[in-house]
């Protein structure tokens, strides 16, 4: 008898979808029963549950899609072999080359880019972690496409005469092919003969790309490792000269890397504070959801996309369905039907017993969300906090001896705080300041303060040494600091740290208010849980993110 689909599971995909190729905020609930073809009712019930689970956050009538969506396409990343030393050392090759710096992995007929460190220039490649190119126009295609089979190529020609490409590929500049893009059979043939493959001005004029392939155990192109320039800096084969030895040398290192190393951090150390079931992260109990928002919340959908997460575990060759159904508390039927369903979706593959991801799951919204800066995923939850204490809440980052403002949400009233992003204040007189240093080693903290030694802007101000050291150690203590009235008279503040996946303290999170006549021990105790609850709620997103992602903190 063949499996049924999990109906809510497919609607939900279908508006996951949709809001992930819309613009930012630029869909509302009757534009996705539109886009869908869905019933405005079950588009309701959709974004309902999205919201409960945390995947989409209404703003007004908009919806948005948030970081922690990210989580399923992470869940393929993670079952790729994709690791977090695999990124770091993508990254450092292109501080070395100078160049930005790709992993591609094959979709089907498409290619698909898993992680990307580029270089921040006038002209640079805008391409992101998700986004999905035909094969013919990059250089990654023609190392997959030695691999087809007749019926693979022959749905890629039916799919190439279909249509125009950027309907097929968004992430395509729309408009016309570049004249004289050479066939794809001849650029696979030179790359079975030499090993590597350009990319010529295939995409657009100006653009080059070198690419080399990094194989599995078996021999297979797992990734494709590329190096993107511009014929402002060289021309395609100089581009190549230039880069082949070390693109050679590091796909070594990395067949090497890929699929046998636990996730771990930038550094190469595994995270502090991620789950180790990738079900664990999962926002929501479906069933408490369920009870709490009735017939509003699609617990069939949820479950799918916890099915979807757990896939995540499925390194090497997949996971057994048991395994699936005992990681998601769900019983086995139910599992099937929802891994039945991602299979029909194009989300999951089945060899006949084990299921394994497949990386269209990043067309989910991770190429949409893998540009956020931490300015932009720490802004709405600052604007909560904000409305919640009706105060104006900012984060900030240390640069050099001071403080920077990279995001704020300033309420208004008579008498409130005006500060900008991008304004500076010494960290040593303000709360996120002393945040920021009391997260630094000790000898590093010694030295920013003696480059800078302290100075009195109010009378309140601490200035001495001695004295300085004790407030830093009691804020890297207690896990909060305050400034009473020492960077401004009349001006308090209280402040907490926001730290990346291994713990380190990477930015702060402040309320900044009038010191009125309250004694400081009481607007610290009002303002605090508030605080934690929005330096958590950050954290969660970022450590999401971040996981096989730069996030750029400022």
């Amino acid at each position: 008898m063949p499996e049924e689909s999990v109906r809510p599971l497919e609607r939900g995909l279908a508006v996951l979808r949709a809001l992930a190729a819309a613009e930012p905020g630029q869909l509302r609930a009757g534009d996705l029963a539109r886009a869908t073809g869905l019933a405005r009712s079950t588009v309701d019930r959709v974004v309902t549950t999205l919201a409960r689970l945390g995947y989409v956050r209404p703003r007004g009538q908009e919806l948005h899609l948030t970081p922690r969506l990210m989580e399923l396409g992470n869940a393929y990343l993670a079952a790729s072999g994709l690791t977090g030393e695999v990124a770091a050392r993508t990254a450092r090759l292109a501080d070395e080359l100078d160049e930005s710096v790709s992993l591609a992995v094959p979709d089907g007929d498409g290619v698909r880019f898993v992680t990307q460190a580029a270089r921040r220039r006038a002209m640079s490649v805008a391409f992101r972690i998700g986004d999905l190119l035909p094969p013919d126009r990059c250089a990654p295609g023609a190392l997959f496409a030695d691999a087809w089979d007749e019926e693979r190529w022959a749905a890629w020609r039916a799919r190439a005469a279909a249509g125009p490409a950027h309907e097929a590929y968004p992430a395509l500049p729309p408009g016309p092919a570049p004249a004289g893009v050479p066939e794809l059979a001849d650029r696979v043939a030179h790359a079975r003969r030499s090993g590597w493959a350009l990319d010529d001005q295939l995409i657009e004029p100006g653009l080059i790309a070198v690419a080399v392939p990094v194989r599995d155990a078996a021999g297979r192109v797992r990734y494709a490792l590329s190096a993107v320039s511009h014929t402002s800096r060289h021309t395609a084969r100089g581009l190549a000269a230039a880069v082949l030895p070390r693109l050679r040398e590091e796909a070594e290192r990395l067949a090497g890397l890929s699929g046998t190393d636990a996730p771990s951090d930038a550094d190469g150390r595994a995270p502090a504070r991620e789950a180790a079931d990738p079900a664990a992260t999962g926002p929501a109990d479906p069933a408490a959801a369920k009870e709490e928002l009735g017939p509003g919340f699609l617990q069939s959908l949820a479950r799918g996309l916890a099915v979807l997460r757990a896939l995540g575990g499925a390194r090497g060759e997949g996971l057994p369905l048991t395994a699936l159904a005992e990681a998601t508390g769900l019983p086995r039927a139910t599992a099937r039907r929802c891994l039945h369903t991602l299979e029909q979706a194009g989300y999951a593959a089945h060899d006949g017993r084990l299921f394994r991801p497949l990386p269209r799951i990043l067309e989910l919204g991770h190429a949409a969300l893998s540009g956020l800066t931490f300015a932009e995923l720490a802004e709405p939850h600052l604007r909560e906090l904000a409305d919640r204490v009706r105060q104006s809440a900012s984060a900030t980052v240390l640069d050099g001896t001071d403080i920077r403002y990279v995001a704020r949400a300033a309420t208004v009233r008579v008498m409130s705080v005006h500060i900008t992003v991008g304004t500076r204040f010494p960290a040593y007189a303000t709360a996120m300041g002393r945040v920021l240093l009391a997260g630094l080693p000790g000898d590093e903290r010694e030295r920013l303060l003696t480059a800078a030694p302290p100075r009195a802007l109010t009378p309140r101000t601490v200035t001495g040494p001695g004295e300085l050291a004790r407030v830093l150690d009691r804020a890297a203590a207690e896990g909060h600091a305050t400034a009473d009235q020492e960077l401004e008279d009349g001006l308090r503040s209280v402040a907490v740290p926001v730290r990346d996946a291994a713990g380190r303290v990477v930015a702060a999170v402040n309320i900044a208010q009038h010191a009125g006549t309250d004694p400081l021990s009481r607007t610290r105790d009002a303002l605090l849980p508030a605080l934690r609850a929005t330096a958590a709620a950050i954290e969660t997103d970022l450590h999401i993110a971040a996981r096989f992602n730069t996030v750029r903190m400022s």
